[in-house]
């Protein structure tokens, strides 16, 4: 490969992901440290299995000496895997680096039912009423922003939803007041059929666009803009439905995980209720 080709190669590695059916924004990040590992070898790129596996080592030694966490450069290194599997080097798999499961998550990261209903009621007042409903529909079943798409008149009216994706399909069933708003909503913007999220153009709502209008409520509501983007609505929702039914392994089968492991990264609690915690074990005399 020469650095003239490299944008056809990462062009040739989107449609590798599609194929696979990733999301957009696992494709995005994908796309994004694949192209800065490209662009960090600068044009000497290895022919062989051996020179990639020693590039991709160095790559990982850089990433390990700049500001990133252990999180962030595994996720890069997983884009580099990927990468130099669809250039026909599946061998070369470079080592994550180990890290050890968080027993708590920093409580300024962690939106609360509290901020949450604020947060509503800030679109409300603002008029955004497309938002508001838009939010309490991810609350209120856990979905991922990229299935939104699947929130159709249909669903509202059937009480459930049948998301595909990953290769995978699962059934979201709708709470009935939600289902109601969303025929109302749908009724009042004319939306007879399909998907109820739409732009003034038709098209359906961007993950990008979902992200921004949610950041623009932020001052209103009085919550930090570091606490509010969707997925924090899907964790809010994996908190809240386990407190009630205390299973984890039905939690995964809805939120859509094929890892119980990675449900509980969901349900780790902040520091402040780590050390509340603590406190109850009545260990200091």
């Amino acid at each position: 490969m020469t650095t003239s080709t490299m944008t056809a190669a990462l062009t040739a590695f989107r449609q590798y992901l599609l194929q696979e059916e990733r999301e957009d924004g696992t494709i995005e990040k994908y796309l994004r440290d694949a192209g800065r590992f490209l662009g960090w070898i600068s044009g000497e790129y290895p022919t062989d299995s051996a020179g990639w596996k020693e590039k991709a080592i160095q790559w990982k030694e850089h990433l390990c000496g700049e500001k990133y966490s252990p999180t962030t450069i595994n996720s890069m290194l997983a884009a580099v895997n990927k990468l130099l599997a669809f250039l026909g080097f599946p061998e070369v798999r470079i080592k994550y680096l180990r890290v050890q499961r968080k027993l708590f998550r920093q409580s300024e990261k962690e939106l609360t039912k509290e901020e949450y209903l604020r947060l509503i009621e800030s679109a409300h007042s603002l008029g955004r009423e497309r938002l508001a409903l838009l939010m309490e529909a991810i609350c209120a079943t856990g979905i991922r922003v990229s299935e939104v798409r699947y929130l159709t008149v249909e669903a509202a009216w059937a009480g459930r939803a049948e998301i595909s994706l990953k290769g995978k399909i699962r059934t979201i069933l709708l709470p009935g007041k939600l289902c109601r708003k969303l025929l109302k909503y749908a009724k009042k913007n004319k939306i007879a059929s399909g998907e109820i999220f739409l732009t003034r153009g038709g098209k359906g709502l961007s993950r990008r666009q979902i992200w921004s209008e949610m950041k623009a409520i932020c001052k209103s509501a009085g919550v930090a803009e570091s606490k509010v983007f969707p997925h924090n609505l899907r964790h809010l929702f994996a908190r809240t439905f386990y407190k009630v039914c205390r299973d984890v392994a039905r939690l995964a089968d809805v939120l859509g995980h094929s890892s119980i492991e990675t449900t509980r990264i969901y349900l780790v609690s902040t520091g402040v209720e780590h050390a509340r915690q603590l406190e109850k074990l009545n260990l200091i005399c």
